[in-house]
């Protein structure tokens, strides 16, 4: 798995609504969604200004929820939502659950995915001719 403890650090504080338990209040910490994905190096088109807005963040846990962002979502030249790799809740460490995505922007936990598994970046969907 990857080391997101090597990664710049940051921490939210969150409230969201869970349908099953009411309002929960948590403080998250890790590496930025941008940062780590950015590093792996997306097959962006350098040439197509705004190519980035066709990728898609597919997110799944080891729970079998699953969930999807755009990268203008976390990218800051667009809407630069804080979305982190949470490696710890309420500083108690993720080690044996794995990573949990964590989205201060969202008002339901939904898609807090917890004990992350797999994440594609996909963006093989048809560009219009121009």
């Amino acid at each position: 798995m990857l080391d997101l403890l090597g990664w710049p650090q940051h921490r939210v504080r969150v409230a969201f609504e869970c349908r099953t338990s009411g309002v929960q209040h948590h403080t998250f910490a890790g590496p930025l969604l941008y940062d780590v994905l950015s590093d792996a190096g997306p097959g962006f088109d350098p040439v197509r200004r705004k190519d980035r807005l066709r990728f898609l963040i597919a997110v799944s846990g080891t729970d079998g929820h699953h969930t999807l962002l755009t990268w203008a979502e976390i990218d800051p030249d667009f809407a630069h939502a804080p979305v982190l790799l949470a490696a710890s809740i309420d500083d108690t460490p993720l080690d044996r659950a794995g990573p949990q995505l964590a989205l201060p922007q969202d008002r339901c936990g939904a898609r807090y995915i917890s004990g992350i598994r797999a994440i594609r970046v996909d963006g093989g969907y048809p560009r219009p001719e121009a």
